[in-house]
């Protein structure tokens, strides 16, 4: 299986403008996710995908290949999906690694991959969710599992509710996962899904996946143990750097 792997990294943000660019510790958020990126071994290809030129400038100071995509795409899905028709070599899957886990680990990129065969349609990671604060924490994407290990739903709330409990036990009583962001799309069903329209449980949770969801394909979700956390606006770089910390 051959797989590329694609990095959208859009500026006009509604939350954080131009945060590919912004400085971690001395290093952009994108220069960091493709560095990560450039260590997995089972990527044969790493694109940028961006609609700004100051992006892929700077992709290039760091020795990236980006393509220019056009700006009106609702999700990074779309966006991967218009750079992998831009690019001249063609892949069984696209991995969609997220531009604002600047702390992925490339195990996690490997272990993805390897969940990538001609019946998997769409593949994510999780992880176990035990600590209180994160799991209530609106901005983390909960999911919850058929016995097969695929998305039944993913959501900003805590599903299920534990009936009887004290919020703070439920973690003792259900394992709950958390989304961790990368996907996986055989490049068919990569296709067919930048063709639907957007979804009503995806513009109530603005969550694209439901869309997916919605309309019959499958998500078989991947345990990892690794904890990378988005980026979702300025504040977060701090609260990510003290759990990466931790």
């Amino acid at each position: 299986m051959s797989i590329i792997g694609i990095i959208p990294a859009r500026y006009a943000s509604s939350r954080f403008p131009g945060k590919p660019l912004v400085q971690i510790k001395g290093m952009s958020m994108l220069e960091r996710v493709y560095t990560q990126a450039k260590k997995a071994k089972a990527l044969d290809e790493i694109l940028i995908a961006t609609d700004d030129e100051r992006i892929a400038q700077h992709a290039l100071s760091f020795g990236g290949r980006a393509v220019m995509t056009r700006e009106n795409h609702p999700s990074g899905t779309d966006r991967c999906f218009e750079a992998y028709t831009l690019n001249k070599k063609k892949f069984d899957h696209v991995l969609n690694i997220q531009g604002d886990e600047p702390f992925l680990d490339p195990d996690q990129i490997d272990a993805l991959a390897m969940a990538c065969n001609s019946s998997v349609e769409i593949a994510t990671q999780m992880i176990l969710c035990k600590d209180h604060k994160v799991l209530f924490d609106k901005g983390e994407v909960k999911i919850v599992l058929n016995a097969a290990k695929e998305a039944i739903y993913f959501s900003r709330s805590v599903i299920p509710h534990i009936k009887g409990k004290n919020e703070n036990e439920w973690p003792l009583h259900y394992n709950y996962y958390r989304h961790v962001g990368m996907y996986a799309y055989r490049v068919d069903v990569l296709e067919k899904i930048t063709r639907l329209a957007p979804s009503q449980l995806e513009l109530a949770e603005s969550l694209e996946q439901l869309r997916w969801l919605e309309n019959g394909y499958k998500i078989k979700c991947i345990e990892t143990t690794f904890d990378s956390h988005c980026i979702d606006i300025p504040e977060d770089i701090e609260k990510v750097l003290s759990l990466m910390g931790k």
